[in-house]
């Protein structure tokens, strides 16, 4: 019996040493798990209703940057940007999605090029670029984030 309540003893002191242990830091697991996190690079890129279905990564991202370049052509092609300025048969845009899902297109004229209006082109882009399917927003760490990106636009002369 003796045995018995000395192990017993042994056993509870030796498990009290298992409390001792310090928890870690809550600023340093902060820290240490910040450092591990790539920051220049999304979790999950935006997306649109139809490339829901696609589960690979890079697949869905082309899927939403083909998609996005389609509609943005669809609506800029019947437009006066390729009336007013037959020499640009592609027009760089710059398109932000925000964590709530607005977008904001912005045209990219270079800056030694004084022969477009850039603020006649940037109003027909406003004016045209509405009413696009619902867009899912990029994440990063399960948080919705702010993306940009520049789409290559094909204009067609008609």
């Amino acid at each position: 019996m003796k045995k018995i309540t000395f192990l017993l003893l042994l056993t509870l002191f030796a498990s009290c040493q298992y409390f001792e242990k310090q928890v870690p830091d809550e600023n340093e697991l902060l820290q240490q798990r910040l450092k591990e996190i790539d920051w220049k690079k999304v979790s999950s890129y935006p997306s649109l209703a139809e490339c829901d279905t696609i589960t690979d990564k890079t697949l869905k991202k082309e899927c939403f940057f083909s998609t996005m370049m389609r509609l943005v052509q669809e609506k800029l092609n019947n437009d006066t940007i390729a009336m007013q300025y037959p020499e640009i048969d592609t027009i760089q845009v710059k398109v932000t999605v925000y964590p709530d899902a607005t977008l904001k297109f912005e045209p990219q004229i270079p800056n030694d090029s004084v022969k477009y209006d850039a603020v006649k082109i940037d109003s027909i882009l406003k004016a045209r670029l509405v009413n696009f399917p619902k867009i899912e927003p990029a994440q990063k760490e399960g948080i919705p984030v702010t993306t940009e990106f520049i789409l290559p636009v094909i204009l067609d002369v008609k």
